[in-house]
């Protein structure tokens, strides 16, 4: 599997464009910390496999996102869709969100 490449997925409500990304490696894994488990459920994440570079001119039409995995976050942090400061980590995974006011 080609290391550049991420799942995206995207759902459309009425005005609302919510984009689903994650590093291709992680999808159908569920990520653990304290109380906290979070899947990354093929459902909502496994849509087109992609290059990162494809993903993030795909979140720029995003007015909601959901991120996970290094290679997509620090992508969008670096196209400057994401602050460092809404970046957590979940069982060492990058994750971030954002949605457009």
């Amino acid at each position: 599997m080609n290391d550049d490449l991420v799942y995206v997925k995207v759902f459309r409500y009425g005005k609302e464009v919510l984009v689903a990304v994650c590093d291709a490696d992680l999808i159908g894994k569920t990520l653990r910390e304290g109380d906290l488990e979070v899947c990354i459920d093929e459902r909502f994440f496994k849509g087109s496999l992609v290059t990162v570079e494809k993903a993030l001119s795909i979140l720029e039409t995003a007015t909601i996102a959901n991120l996970f995995g290094d290679k997509i976050v620090n992508g969008a942090k670096i196209r400057g869709l994401i602050h460092a400061d809404a970046i957590i980590r979940i069982s060492g995974v990058p994750h971030a969100q954002f949605i457009e006011l």
